[in-house]
């Protein structure tokens, strides 16, 4: 569930007059910021992307989702669209990869362990081994897998996700009670090595510590010659909190959790109110969205 308690603060939006903002990157997280929490895209979107790219302006979904996912989702209009997939530890411009940080195959065994060990201690939770051609699942249950198919295209399940050839990426594990509460405690040990981050109400992301969504938009932004006073960013939860720090114009959703609205400088209208196209139709005086 969203959080309630997020102040209103200033978003220091343009009046009626004023010149628009000089963006020329906008990155977003996808769940519980660009989607509802039905998970829909927002209306006016395939119209907003389409005046965002005659302004010269990109637009990068930064999600912790799959690349498959992503480029699935965007289909229509992914022809130079950068993808920053798996919390930032691949991304993908038109099919190439741009960026990644795998993860060593013995440290993705070793937290694939500790899951098993968990989820044989009592704790209701499993494990995706994300790989760059696809994720996979010992896990078969429908109320699992469910769950792992909303971020996840490419999906396989296995016998065994430690012996699958592939470059793994990140492992994520789905904690159907509280993942900051469950799951990440019992994932201590990898803190000093690795980064732990609950990326969602049920979800835990364990990357390389190098790996994060504001590590990606800050190689993105030295390639493309993009400053960080040229870039809008937009998230709602703690996996969020790097890619704002790489922008001055960086939104937490109402209804974010409370360390997001701390970190973020403005507040955007939550995800169930269309937040992120209003706020690029105000910063940028374009016609996106109702007001």
């Amino acid at each position: 569930m969203p959080y309630s308690s997020a102040p209103l603060v200033s978003t220091s939006e343009p009046r009626p007059g004023d010149t628009p903002a000089d963006i020329r990157l906008i990155v977003t997280d996808m769940d519980g910021t660009l989607l509802d929490d039905d998970k829909q895209a927002p209306p006016g979107l395939w119209r907003a992307l389409e005046l965002l790219r005659e302004r010269g302006v990109l637009f990068s979904p930064a999600s912790g989702r799959q690349y498959a996912s992503l480029a699935r989702q965007f289909a229509d209009v992914a022809d130079g669209m950068v993808f920053i997939a798996e919390n930032g530890t691949y991304v993908v411009r038109d099919g190439v990869e741009l960026s990644s940080d795998p993860l060593e195959r013995d440290a993705a065994v070793r937290v694939v362990g500790a899951a098993r060990r968990l989820a044989a201690g009592g704790v209701d939770l499993g494990a995706v081994l994300c790989g760059k051609r696809a994720a996979y699942v010992e896990r078969a249950d429908e109320a699992f897998l469910a769950e792992a198919r909303k971020y996840y295209a490419e999906l396989r399940v296995v016998e065994d996700v430690t012996t699958v050839d592939d470059d793994f990426i990140k492992v994520a594990l789905y904690d159907f009670g509280s993942a900051e509460h469950g799951t990440a405690p019992g994932l201590a040990g990898f803190t000093a090595t690795h980064q732990v981050v609950v990326s969602g109400e049920h979800w835990v992301d364990v990357m390389n510590r190098t790996a994060n969504k504001g590590t990606a938009v800050r190689r993105l932004q030295r390639e493309l010659g993009i400053t960080p006073a040229q870039t809008m960013a937009f998230g709602d939860y703690l996996n969020d909190l790097e890619m704002l720090d790489a922008a001055e114009w960086s939104f937490a959703m109402t209804g974010a959790h409370p360390e997001v609205v701390r970190r973020a400088r403005h507040l955007a209208p939550s995800n169930n109110d269309n937040g992120v196209l209003r706020t690029i139709a105000r910063v940028l005086d374009l016609p996106l969205a109702p007001r």
